[in-house]
């Protein structure tokens, strides 16, 4: 029996690790483009599930008994679905229009249990405030590389915890992996619940 994670995140990983859970990490190649005017919820688990399904179907998950877990999380901001950054203009944008103001964390999460294909999709909110920041401290930021990478432009567990006045919900599901909300999927789907030595 094994849990398998099919995301390359550096930081849902060591979400996993720091829990306890033994786990591996395949991934497949995914199409990570939003759909016109499809609602960030529906995205969100639709490329959660997207992730999961490619690992299955890929056969690197093999048939014996193994769930298979995918997750993605995006920033949400005046009904603006905010990713990855490109560029440090992108990721300038993306600071100065979170700065001093309360936005959404999103992520879509779903867990698929082999060989009998059953599946739950789900998603999880945190909301987030940032004090407002100078553009010499979006600067300063930004030449730090940390932007990168990352959904909204900012890491909560790095240098930008400094900017954090507040959060409402899930800590780890900023972070990119709803620890609790997984935690109940998982069971839920009949995983024993092995944990790391």
């Amino acid at each position: 029996m094994k849990l398998i994670l099919a995301s390359s995140s550096p930081r849902r990983a060591e979400i996993l690790r720091q829990a306890g859970i033994a786990f591996e990490i395949i991934t497949a190649p995914v199409n990570e483009s939003r759909g016109p005017d499809e609602p960030p919820t529906a995205y969100v688990r639709r490329l959660a599930e997207a992730k999961a399904r490619a690992v299955v179907e890929g056969g690197a998950a093999g048939q014996a008994p193994a769930w298979v877990v995918g997750a993605d999380t995006v920033v949400l901001i005046d009904g603006l679905v905010l990713g990855k950054p490109a560029s440090a203009a992108e990721a300038r944008r993306m600071l100065e229009s979170l700065s001093g103001r309360t936005h959404e964390v999103l992520t879509g999460v779903a867990v698929l249990r082999l060989p009998e294909g059953a599946a739950q999709i789900e998603q999880e909110i945190t909301r987030v405030t940032l004090a407002p920041l100078s553009k010499e401290e979006i600067e300063d930021y930004i030449t730090t590389g940390e932007p990168f990478g990352k959904a909204g432009a900012y890491a909560i567990q790095g240098r930008a915890g400094r900017f954090v006045t507040r959060i409402e919900g899930c800590y780890f599901n900023i972070v990119g992996l709803p620890l609790g909300r997984l935690y109940r999927m998982l069971r839920e789907l009949g995983w024993p619940g092995t944990a790391a030595l």
